[in-house]
């Protein structure tokens, strides 16, 4: 199949041959959500801890006597029914989030994303992405130019100067194809691949 090849105005130049197996699959939303769900869910530090009734501070005192008062019995204030007392199935911080999924299942949802976004017009080639310098204001203006207000880069290497030019844009980012993600790649408006960066995507996802 064909992509689009774009110049530095972001307009279409040419076309550059890529692999249907990676960019021709069919759209697999069951899929798509189930990686996106593992992938976000495995990032989780699950650090978060709550207190339940023996780790509260709170005193071991009866609050009130057992009759006489109108009020349901009561032997401490650690009680889950109390404000301040702890909770019946805290959090703890030794919580595991993380999902499995199986390669063949990552290969092929990655490849269904790159596909639809193909199909939605919302992915093209560069020849290369390289900048001179590492200067923002550089390669800010290169994505002006090419009427890129969101936009993540796919280079097929990604030297010092290109690294150091784009990590203070928040609205690019630009990493190899190995760093390449599920979220990244729905997150951004348009996905820019270098012509090298194809052959390692098939490689990788074929």
């Amino acid at each position: 199949m064909q992509l689009e090849l774009i110049n530095e105005q972001g307009q279409a130049a040419s076309s550059v041959e890529a692999p249907e197996t990676v960019f021709g699959r069919d759209y697999n939303e069951a899929l798509i959500h189930q990686l996106v769900v593992a992938y976000q869910a495995n990032a989780r530090q699950g650090t978060r801890a709550q207190k339940d009734r023996s780790q509260v501070r709170h005193s071991t005192r009866k609050p009130f006597r057992q009759k006489g008062t109108g009020n349901a019995r009561a032997g401490m204030t650690s009680s889950p029914l109390w404000r301040g007392g702890g909770r019946i199935f805290p959090n703890m911080p030794d919580e595991n989030f993380s999902q499995k999924v199986n390669k063949k299942m990552y290969r092929a949802g990655m490849a269904s994303i790159l596909s639809q976004l193909v199909r939605e017009g919302r992915l093209a080639v560069v020849e290369s992405m390289k900048v001179d310098s590492p200067k923002t204001k550089q390669l800010a203006a290169r994505f002006k130019a090419m009427k890129l207000d969101s936009v993540l880069v796919i280079a097929d290497e990604v030297d010092e100067n290109l690294y150091l030019a784009s990590r203070n844009l928040g609205h690019a980012l630009v990493i190899e194809p190995r760093y390449a993600d599920p979220v990244s790649l729905l997150r951004y408006k348009k996905v820019l691949l270098t012509r090298g960066a194809i052959d390692q995507l098939k490689e990788m996802f074929a």
